[in-house]
């Protein structure tokens, strides 16, 4: 079975003159692997873990250990692309990862993010790309995500009658 998804043969990359100097593949499906991955290479080369936080990640819960990557791992001048990282953070964790997203890019890094979070589409001066039948920017505003949610949030009453019905 291809696990493997079809992006990437809609996606060209074009080398520049600056080359980033750190880089990381983040997908929070297949987290367990790399905690696995990690604890095994850090038995092959003590020390590595230290890169991680200091812990192995299956020692924390799903988020923390996500978290934990986020803040050890990831530096200045580096090219990150995660693939739904709030499927492991919570709401707070995502606000926490925006600042964290926020000095990484003060210090030159740049991020790709694959999510269906308002929270994390909110960071000032993204460019939000909705890809359905096609691939259009849009406005974080303009989001089905964030429109979904503010009306949820806004008439809860009202949209947990209409999801689950008046049984009566």
């Amino acid at each position: 079975m291809d696990t493997h998804s079809e992006l990437y043969n809609n996606i060209k990359l074009i080398k520049g003159v600056k080359k980033p100097e750190n880089g990381f593949f983040l997908r929070a499906e297949s987290f367990y692997n790399l905690a696995t991955n990690i604890d095994e290479l850090d038995r092959e080369v003590p020390g590595l873990i230290s890169s991680y936080g200091g812990k192995s990640l299956h020692n924390q819960s799903h988020g923390e250990s996500f978290f934990s990557v986020l803040m050890n791992r990831f530096g200045s001048k580096g090219l990150y692309i995660l693939d739904e990282p709030e499927a492991a953070l919570s709401p707070a964790r995502q606000m926490a990862m925006i600042s964290r997203i926020h000095e990484l890019v003060k210090e030159r890094s740049q991020f790709i993010i694959a999510t269906h979070s308002p929270i994390i589409m909110a960071y000032p001066d993204s460019i939000i790309y909705e890809i359905k039948n096609n691939i259009e920017v849009r406005e974080y505003e303009e989001t089905e995500h964030y429109q979904l949610m503010k009306s949820f949030i806004n008439n809860t009453d009202k949209m947990i009658d209409i999801l689950i019905g008046d049984e009566d």
